[in-house]
């Protein structure tokens, strides 16, 4: 699964070896992370939006997270493979492509009002996302000097964060807004159907505007398809990548990706519900939805104060010192009541800003010209937003406690902060 980046002067501005002299595709990048990010928030209206009209569990409803990572397990290799044959443009071209099949998926689903349908939907949404994540993590990383990568990816990142700070707000208003004064628990039948039709119409209708703007996007990438002229590596299986799982540290890091996602995506994924408990701040389903900003909203002003921090400070002891603040934040929520409880489940957001991108540096050091498979293996990690939200639901319905719920990411948060101190001394080399 390695990519050669080597590519012709004229056709980057560079070489593989200073990386490519590219802005214009550095802004495209950015222009990806903002995308995927702000539609994988909306899962957090989702949710509460599925819970309400199918009359949900907690653990049911936390499907709509496991149907949309699991594509990252799923996918993430063989968009790898996709980059070889193809190319970093053609693949993100591939990419929004299928992410726009997956917003009209919403249509069918919506007509049927059929939950499983909306669950395929969000599946096939993943899958495009994961072919996207996997080109825009090794690319923004290769369009500069290789000194300076982590620090552009957490710079991706902060846009990555803009557009989950964003997303979530309008779609509050559109997808939560509408019938939110209608109570589907005192309809029955043909009126309940009805209900759910209708209802179903408000979130189809904000993912057809997606995909009219994934197309667009799609057709500009598509002719930038040829900037790069790369000469890719077709040696070797593209299953080999998984042999650097031998490397302790990249291992660690990889499970950490897995529980930082799995932990970041449960407390986004309870917020809505979080906050409309009388005992937190009694919030409707809309104005709960609008304070789910302040959660990814966090993340976008803590990328840009981590992107400094990380050059003064080791990344190690950062991650640390963030995962340290994240268990305080939940031990504070998790034993109080009303707004403070409230604020600091929201205030989380700021802690997680800088634990993706810090994790993935961490884990790829050392790794030398194996740095691109490790990247695909890390992106197969990200399935732990399919699998700790889930657990989380689970815990919360057996317990019949929401509070005592956040004790699933809080043990993901605590072994976050074992590795930090773990990595805290640069790797050597190895490849």
């Amino acid at each position: 699964m390695h990519v050669d980046t080597r590519s012709t002067a004229a056709a980057a501005g560079g070489d593989a070896s200073h990386g490519y002299d590219a802005p214009d595709l550095r802004v495209f990048v950015f222009a990806l992370f903002f995308i995927f990010g702000g539609i994988t928030s909306l899962n957090d209206i989702i949710i509460p939006k599925m819970k309400e009209l199918f009359t949900l569990d907690h653990a049911t409803a936390m499907l709509v997270q496991s149907a949309f990572f699991l594509a990252y397990a799923l996918f993430s290799i063989p968009a790898a493979a996709i980059v070889r044959k193809a190319g970093y443009m053609r693949t993100a071209s591939i990419g929004l492509v299928t992410m726009t099949a997956g917003c009209l998926l919403f249509i069918p689903a919506a007509g049927q009002a059929s939950f499983g349908m909306f669950l395929f939907a969000l599946f096939v949404l993943g899958a495009g996302i994961t072919v996207v994540q996997v080109v825009a993590n090794p690319l923004i990383s290769a369009l500069g000097h290789p000194k300076s990568a982590s620090s552009r990816l957490t710079f991706a990142q902060a846009f990555n964060s803009l557009g989950t700070t964003i997303f979530p707000y309008v779609g509050s208003a559109l997808i939560l807004g509408g019938l939110a004064t209608v109570d589907s628990s005192t309809l029955t039948g043909a009126a309940l159907d009805a209900y759910r039709t209708e209802s179903s119409r408000t979130v189809v209708h904000t993912y057809i505007g997606l995909a009219i703007a994934l197309l667009i996007v799609a057709a500009v990438v598509w002719t930038r398809r040829n900037r790069l002229n790369e000469e890719q590596d077709q040696t070797g299986s593209i299953f080999h990548a998984f042999t650097l799982l031998k490397r302790p540290r990249f291992a660690m890091g990889t499970a950490c990706i897995f529980l930082y996602v799995g932990a970041e995506v449960a407390v986004g994924s309870l917020i809505v519900n979080y906050l409309m408990q009388p005992s937190v701040m009694g919030l409707s389903d809309v104005a709960a939805g609008k304070h789910v900003p302040f959660y990814w909203g966090g993340a976008l002003v803590g990328r840009f104060i981590g992107a400094y921090v990380l050059n003064k400070v080791s990344p190690g002891k950062v991650l640390a010192g963030v995962a340290t603040g994240t268990l305080a934040l939940i031990l504070i929520s998790a034993n109080t009541e009303g707004a403070l409880s409230g604020w600091a489940l929201l205030a989380i957001g700021l802690m997680n800003a800088v634990m993706f991108p810090t994790i993935f540096s961490l884990a790829s050091e050392g790794l030398g010209k194996r740095a691109a498979e490790g990247s695909g293996v890390i992106a197969t990690a990200i399935v732990g937003g399919a699998i700790v939200p889930y657990l989380t639901g689970m815990l919360a319905d057996k317990t019949g406690s929401l509070h005592f719920a956040l004790l699933l990411p809080a043990i993901c948060y605590a072994l976050i902060l074992a590795y930090g101190l773990y990595a805290r001394k640069p790797a050597v080399e190895t490849a």
